[in-house]
């Protein structure tokens, strides 16, 4: 094989801009460790499926991906769950009879809040954590220890919140809901304020955090109103101030990118074309807007599609999703039966209990008789009202 120097440096500079894109990755789980040169997608919101990994739509070849979380410690990829939201860098994104798939190399996951919970509030449909208020949705998934939803949640108990934060309001939007009651450390996500820097401490969402024992070369240089920052906590306060031990600046800028999709709630907002989602720039100057910009406004939630370049994602569609729009999303999950119980109409499928009973399904290659435990099938369906389970609206036997 020949081997020119143009080539040659073609290479070296290909080289230089992926590794520039890697070292530019704030924190929030956003920073890319394997080597995944070659790889022209970014991709970020909660998972909504499985048989691979589903998020936005795109099914991910999960078989060859680091999984990491917040900190960039290694996980299983098992670990991965219904309504976490995570960040994939991969291949392609490429369209054919089996919808939209590409290859994950890289899948991170974070959530927003770990804690205790304050208040739950059942007709509402909020509870507190932190002195965070979380609202909970139609398309909220409760972890199957938290058997009643949020019913199931007591005052006091420890929870960890995968989802979204409203920075209109000041609320989080929970994707995903679980118990951590043997949590090290708490944590937070969120927007700072108030800050004094002479006595070292800021608010997040009403609540005093002291940063005066962490070292100086531990705190951002970049710490100021209104940043979004992550922080790790004691799990005891101390003078009415939670004690922070650990503090990130975590507005992220993705590497380069041919295709990315996030969605997300606008989190700093310019104008209806230069905006932030969920701490990643979006420069949207050149997109089309299918469903007006009367809705693109801070805390809005909106799902963006274009290319990352230096940091910003650069769309060519932006689309306001409303809570409507979030509850008509399908879960869907691909894998073997187990558990099946005909007389109360419910299966076991990837961990997730199936429910097959609640409303008619269409059954696809097969019929409800044909249902038996190692068969391999694909369901699409609807959260519970609890969250806890799927209601099957689809149910096709993978042959």
């Amino acid at each position: 094989m020949r081997v020119t120097f143009q080539s040659s440096l073609r290479g070296v500079a290909a080289f230089f801009v992926v590794a520039a894109g890697l070292i530019a990755c704030g924190g929030g789980g956003s920073s890319s460790t394997s080597a995944d040169f070659g790889a022209t997608s970014f991709t970020a919101g909660p998972i909504t499926g499985f048989g691979s990994v589903i998020v936005n739509g795109v099914r991910f070849d999960d078989s060859s991906a680091r999984v990491s979380d917040d900190d960039g410690l290694t996980h299983d990829r098992g670990e991965l769950k219904l309504g976490m939201v995570a960040e994939v860098r991969g291949g392609p994104l490429a369209d054919d009879d089996r919808g939209r798939h590409a290859e994950a190399h890289d899948i991170a996951f974070r959530s927003e809040l770990v804690g205790p919970v304050g208040s739950v509030d059942l007709t509402a449909r909020t509870l507190t954590v932190l002195g965070q208020v979380v609202d909970v949705t139609a398309t909220t998934v409760f972890d199957d220890r938290l058997s009643a939803g949020l019913a199931g949640v007591t005052v006091g108990s420890i929870v960890e919140v995968y989802g979204m934060l409203d920075t209109a309001n000041g609320h989080f939007t929970a994707t995903r809901i679980e118990p951590k009651a043997n949590a090290a450390s708490f944590e937070i996500r969120g927007i700072v304020a108030g800050l004094d820097t002479t006595a070292r401490t800021f608010q997040i969402g009403g609540q005093t955090i002291s940063y005066a024992g962490l070292d100086a070369s531990l705190v951002p240089a970049t710490l100021a109103n209104g940043i979004l920052v992550r922080v790790r906590l004691q799990t005891a306060q101390l003078g009415g101030a939670w004690v922070a031990t650990q503090l990130r600046d975590v507005r992220r800028r993705v590497e380069d990118r041919d295709e990315a999709q996030i969605k997300g709630r606008i989190t700093a907002f310019t104008s209806v074309t230069q905006f932030s989602v969920d701490g990643i720039q979006v420069d949207a100057s050149g997109a089309s807007f299918p469903k007006g910009t009367a809705g693109v406004v801070l805390g809005a939630r909106v799902e963006v599609e274009g290319r990352a370049s230096a940091g910003v994602i650069i769309a060519s569609k932006v689309a306001v999703e409303t809570e409507d729009d979030a509850r008509r999303g399908e879960f869907e999950l691909h894998g073997t039966i187990s558990a099946l119980d005909t007389a109360t109409k419910i299966f076991t499928l990837r961990g997730l209990t199936v429910d097959f009973g609640v409303q008619t399904v269409l059954f696809k290659d097969g019929t409800a008789n044909n249902l038996a435990n190692g068969a391999q099938i694909e369901v699409k369906g609807t959260l519970s009202s609890d969250g806890t389970r799927i209601i099957a609206t689809i149910i096709e036997f993978e042959h």
